[in-house]
């Protein structure tokens, strides 16, 4: 099993793989490229997060500076927006659905390290992370490894998603915990 499987079969693996580095490097120049363009050439800024990403819906945009790691494995839905300075650790999947919002200073970590100290020097993992349709990311929120955020739910700003959050919840905190259930008045 090569270590890209590995990787994204949520097992340890060795980053520095020859693989893995290279299609790193690619990321990261896209993702340089992306940081550079004149903030009126939309269409540029398109082109190049087609290129990066592994599916992409329609409307979105994503305000520089951007960072990912691989960019293949991110999925984003219909009418995606994020703030500045989002960063994406996509050694396993992130797939965000329609009507997402994040606010600025955000990152999204599938990626995680041992505890054991020896065999952190040679591994890491990754775990995927799901945000469903219609979720609310506020400001400087850290999303981590395996999590999955439900549909509709709404995080405060600066909170550490550690765990699981629900549905229609709102959740704030480090760590975050749901606070209360929301109600679409319209219902």
């Amino acid at each position: 099993m090569t270590e890209k499987e590995k990787m994204l079969r949520g097992e340890l693996y060795n980053s520095s793989d020859e693989v893995l580095t290279h299609e790193l490097s690619k990321a990261k120049r896209l993702c340089n490229e992306y940081n550079k363009i004149n903030s009126e050439d939309i269409e540029k800024g398109e082109e190049i997060i087609r290129k990066l990403f592994g599916k992409v819906g329609s409307n979105f945009m994503i305000m520089p500076n951007f960072y990912c790691d691989y960019g293949y494995n991110i999925e984003i839905g219909d009418n995606f927006y994020s703030n500045h300075n989002l960063v994406i650790l996509d050694a396993n999947k992130v797939k965000i659905g329609n009507n997402v919002q994040i606010g600025p200073n955000c990152g999204i970590y599938t990626s995680g390290h041992p505890l054991d100290k020896e065999l952190r020097k040679s591994v890491e993992f990754a775990k995927d992370i799901t945000i469903g349709n219609d979720v609310w990311i506020g400001g400087n929120v850290c999303v981590l490894p395996g999590v999955t955020i439900g549909e509709g739910a709404v995080i405060g700003a600066g909170s550490i998603v550690t765990k699981d959050i629900p549905a229609g919840s709102l959740a704030v905190g480090n760590p975050c915990k749901v606070i209360k259930k929301i109600y679409n008045k319209e219902k």
